[in-house]
Formats: structure tokens, sequence, C-alpha cells
């Protein structure tokens, strides 16, 4: 009965990282890492191996809601591909490396410094500050070293880099829905960076429980991932019909309630 209740959690889980994944461009880790390491604590998983359990399950559950996500917002003309090209080769350095610190330092000072900025960023969107006029994308290389440092950050927090590539792009004058469409293309390649490295990392590591995989928990990520490649498109048509400012309004509060949720989940 007990293995029945976590299944459907982890189902349920999965709606809601879908839903935000698609109306968003966020690979939905911030929702996930929280729950996963609730989930985990719960079901008795060695203390010292749940938080890497929580990263690295999230990293992988990814993978495939950044494909549906992905698709979404192609279908929709979205997804700006010159983009992507210059920053997926520094994502994919950043978020790699990144696993390895992840793995190996406290990630308490980062995850802090992380809250703070989602909290400036959602301040600026709800306000609707607007960037300059003539502010554009930077060049190749700029763009690259952008990639790097959103990848990094990224695999230290397991996101799909959209509460980092959103507000990067709508700063440099990209609309805010080619922005999210874009954001779920780079997700993939964080995803998949991320996912390597920490199955990589958790490779023989003591502690984790049956049917994992390196850091990745083979049952939340088969049905995180089921439902979640479902419902993103439903997420990704609510994004093309909302007006902009109600779209800004909507990603800068799910980026408070995560910042909230991260800072609870450190001190309590």
């Amino acid at each position: 009965m007990e293995f029945d209740l976590w299944w459907f959690a982890y189902l349920l889980l999965g709606a809601v990282v879908g839903f935000f994944a698609g109306l968003l461009g966020v690979g939905g880790g911030g929702i996930m890492v929280p729950m996963l390491a609730t989930f985990f604590v719960a079901q008795g998983f060695a203390h010292e191996q749940v938080m890497h359990l929580a990263l690295g399950t999230s990293m992988a559950a990814i993978v495939l809601t950044s494909v549906s996500s992905l698709r979404a917002h192609h279908a929709r003309g979205a997804v700006r591909w010159r983009i992507v090209r210059l920053i997926t080769p520094g994502i994919l350095l950043g978020t790699f490396g990144g696993t390895f610190v992840a793995s190996r330092v406290d990630t308490v000072p980062l995850a802090i410094f992380f809250v703070c900025f989602m909290s400036y960023v959602s301040v600026q969107m709800l306000i609707n500050a607007k960037p300059k006029p003539s502010r554009e994308l930077p060049g190749g290389a700029v763009t690259t070293l952008v990639g790097v440092g959103i990848g990094a950050v990224s695999a230290l927090v397991a996101i799909g880099g959209g509460s980092l590539s959103v507000p990067f792009m709508t700063w440099c004058n990209v609309k805010v829905q080619h922005a999210i469409g874009t954001s779920a293309a780079i997700g993939l390649p964080i995803a998949v960076a991320g996912t390597v490295g920490y199955l990589i990392n958790g490779w023989g590591a003591a502690g984790t429980p049956p049917l994992s995989l390196g850091f990745i928990y083979l049952p939340a990520l088969l049905l995180v991932s089921v439902v979640s490649v479902f419902v993103a498109p439903l997420g990704a048509g609510l994004a093309h019909r909302l007006p902009v400012a109600t779209l800004k309004k909507v990603f800068a509060g799910v980026l408070m309630l995560l910042s909230a949720k991260m800072l609870y989940s450190l001190f309590a």
C-alpha cells in the first residue's frame, strides 16, 4: 500500500512539473528537488545521499520534460535556434563541471546567492522593468560564457535553466514567449549533461537505495517523466494565449515561491 502511495505522489509531482515546464520554459527542478528530497527522507533513504539523489533524479527527469516542452514551443515558432546554437557549448561545459562541484562542495552559499538573484529578477518582472530599446544579445563568445554560468548554477541546484535564461533573454529584448520557448530548448543540453554528471559521480556511491543508477532513483524518474511529458504541451499552449504582462507576473510569482521554499528547506 505504501509503495502504491509513493507511485501516486511521483505521478502527481510529474503533472505539476510538466505544466510549469511548458508554461514558463523551466525544467521543473525548482519544484522537483525540494519535493523529491522530502519524499526520499520519508521513505527512509540514507540521509547523506538524499540531496544528491534529489538533484540527480531531477536532472534526469528534466530530459524528457524538456523534449516535450521544446517540441510544443517549436511547433509555435517560439524557439530562437541561433541563440540555442551560441549558448549550448557553454551550457554543456558549465553543467557537466557543475555536477562535480555539487558532489564535493557545500552548496548552501550558492543556494543563498541563487535565492537573492531570483528575488531581484522577480521584482524586476513584477514592476515590468523595460530594457533599453537598443540592447541586443551579446556576441557569440559572451553568450557562450553566459551559458557556462547558467549551466553551472543549473547543475548545482538542478534546474533546467529557465530561471536564468528567460530573464537574460528578456533583458536583451527577446520577446518573452520566444525567451520561454528558447529556454525550453536550452533546458535539454542542461539536462543531458547534468544527468551524465550525476550518474558518473554517484556510480558506486555507498548508501544509495535499490533501483538507483548513480545518483538517479529510477522509480521516481520514470513516474515523474511519464506524466510530465504529456502535461508539458498544455502549459506551452497556455503560454501563447496569455498576455505578456500576465505571463511575466506568473513567472515572477513562481520564482518568488520557489525562492521562499528553498530558503525554508535550507534553514528549517
